[in-house]
């Protein structure tokens, strides 16, 4: 799992559009905290959606194989 919450911050040099910079700073929005969180999310989307990729093939044979011998422990199942 992704884990980010008690990482140490790390100073950074960024190029942000300085209209929207600007508007940012006026209505008293924490640029750092926000790209931040922004940056965490993507990260995270882009972790995630790399790894289905890289993962497809197996998803692919595990759900033919389910869908042939149904699920492993399915006799167990009381509902």
């Amino acid at each position: 799992m992704l884990r980010f919450e008690d990482a140490p911050k790390k100073p950074a040099n960024l190029s942000l559009n300085a209209e929207v910079l600007a508007m940012a700073r006026e209505l008293g929005m924490n640029v750092s905290k926000t790209v931040d969180a922004l940056l965490t999310e993507e990260v995270k989307r882009q972790y995630w959606a790399r790894w289905h990729l890289q993962n497809q093939d197996a998803i692919a044979s595990y759900n033919a194989r389910v869908e042939q011998e149904g699920l492993p422990l399915d006799a167990f199942r009381s509902f």
